[in-house]
């Protein structure tokens, strides 16, 4: 079906997320941080997912539980819609400019969860996103996926673009590595399993 749909809650979050991997973009998201909400629409957009997310997070707090809690949501989804994995690619890499800024995004699908996050921001906020949970997102949607994601951004000078750059290529990255290709059957692995 490549479709899903995840609720989380917890004392701090409450969470659904609905997830179409052969979709054409569309998006609903709101997670009570205007900034992640943006990241998350494009995300969507640029990687042909059909994606809702609804958030209702202990913002009084901070941005932390909200920010990490989705990354972990999104992941489950991501879990559930991909299944067995059966004849995914399993890779993708996607190079992103965002007028001055370059980013690079690599993906496995491999099972086995390993991040690395090569970035500065000159700012603490972008919006009402603390910059400082852009990383915790994706280390927490890799450790509940259980994929390798290696994110860097390769140059550039405003905040707001370099963020971008990699939400874009990460969407285009896992866009590419959910795909279906007839050629693979069964799983891309010679051990029989991601």
């Amino acid at each position: 079906m490549r479709k899903s749909s995840i609720k989380r809650k917890t004392k701090e979050t409450d969470i659904s997320v609905t997830l179409e991997l052969n979709g054409s973009g569309q998006s609903s998201v709101s997670t009570g941080i205007g900034f992640l909400d943006h990241m998350l629409d494009l995300f969507a957009k640029h990687g042909l997912f059909d994606l809702t997310v609804t958030c209702k997070g202990d913002l009084h707090v901070d941005d932390h539980h909200t920010t990490e809690d989705v990354g972990i949501a999104l992941a489950g989804a991501f879990v559930k819609a991909l299944g067995e994995k059966k004849g995914i690619t399993r890779y993708g890499t996607a190079y992103v400019p965002m007028d001055e800024t370059l980013a690079r995004c690599v993906v496995d699908l491999s099972g086995r969860s390993a991040m690395v996050f090569h970035a500065d921001f000159n700012r603490k906020k972008v919006g009402d996103l603390s910059t400082e949970m852009v990383e915790h997102f994706f280390q927490s949607f890799a450790e509940n996926l259980k994929a390798n994601i290696h994110i860097e951004v390769l140059y550039g000078k405003n905040t707001h673009h370099k963020i971008e750059a990699i939400f874009k290529s990460f969407a285009r990255a896992m866009r590419q590595a959910c795909e279906i290709d007839p050629r693979v059957k069964g799983v891309l692995s010679t051990k029989g399993s991601l």
